[in-house]
């Protein structure tokens, strides 16, 4: 058992998947939790907070591979703060690839952070196609996998879930490729423009 403390890592932490991962986990971890958005900036704060906790679960968006520079910023100060007390770290992380495997390497990253830092490493899951699985009939399979990564922590085990879509990978681009291009149409912007790497200096995508 022990208390839970989430932290919104992504960059988008008050409308972001990540946020309605965590609120998912809330409710299968049965218990009350403190919550931390990164986007706050209180780090110093939020990690008198840490300290009071038994258990820290880190949910963020894969960025290029590897974590949101707004989630490293906390780490950052984790690692300077002088813990009297240093909770389990647990990971939930998706991606907007199919593969969950492609979330392994931000996965690394923080289990280096866990052993040179002295937390221990508790369980993690790894979702792919996580822009998109929430909104489908697919949402059942990693909802049951959350519940199992709640199911881990309060057992004190030490696992890797993994959980995505179960369609071709051919069906998921086609999927994809629709999606964005529905996006892009709602905010005036053809499949050329979306081409280019002047995209972001031009507009944004709501």
């Amino acid at each position: 058992m022990g208390t839970m403390m989430i932290v919104n890592g992504s960059p988008r932490a008050p409308r972001s998947n990540s946020k309605r991962y965590g609120e998912i986990f809330a409710h299968f971890w049965g218990e009350d939790v403190d919550e931390y958005s990164v986007t706050t900036r209180k780090h110093q704060e939020a990690c008198r907070e840490i300290e009071n906790h038994d258990h820290l679960l880190l949910v963020f968006p894969l960025y290029v591979d590897s974590l949101p520079v707004t989630l490293m910023e906390l780490m950052k100060e984790m690692e300077n703060y002088p813990f009297q007390k240093r909770p389990a770290i647990h990971v939930l992380i998706n991606c907007g690839f199919l593969e969950p495997e492609q979330n392994l390497v931000a996965l690394d990253i923080v289990r280096l952070f866990c052993k040179e830092q002295g937390f221990p490493f508790g369980m993690a899951l790894c979702i792919g196609s996580g822009e998109a699985i929430l909104s489908t009939p697919f949402s059942f399979f990693v909802k049951r996998k959350i519940r199992r990564l709640a199911r881990g922590i309060h057992l004190g085990k030490s696992e890797v879930l993994k959980v995505t879509m179960p369609i071709s990978k051919k069906m998921f681009l086609s999927a994809s490729t629709s999606y964005w291009l529905r996006r892009g149409e709602k905010n005036g912007i053809d499949l050329n423009q979306m081409s280019t790497m002047e995209i972001e200096s031009n507009t944004t995508l709501e």
